[in-house]
């Protein structure tokens, strides 16, 4: 499940041709909402460096709980516990 960082898991599945992008979302915890959560296609993501962005809006990897496959099948998952605390 969990192969790498997030970022290097975003790259692949943007990047590598076998891969199509529109079989995948994530789903990040939503800023300013605490326990809320948010569900992002890959279509709609450009990477950058230390931040992805949705449009106008610039989101840090941290915030990304869990890279998953249009089946449910979840690809990568973040190591926070309950209190949002990395493992």
């Amino acid at each position: 499940m969990r192969n790498g960082s997030v970022k290097e898991v975003l790259a692949k599945i943007k990047y590598d041709p076998r891969e199509n992008e529109e079989d995948y979302y994530i789903l990040i915890e939503h800023r300013g909402d605490y326990g809320s959560v948010k569900k992002i296609p890959m279509g709609l993501i450009e990477l950058g460096h230390g931040y992805f962005f949705v449009g106008e809006a610039q989101i840090p990897y941290h915030r990304i709980l869990k890279v998953v496959r249009k089946d449910g099948r979840v690809i990568w998952e973040t190591r926070k516990d309950k209190r949002g605390v990395t493992r």
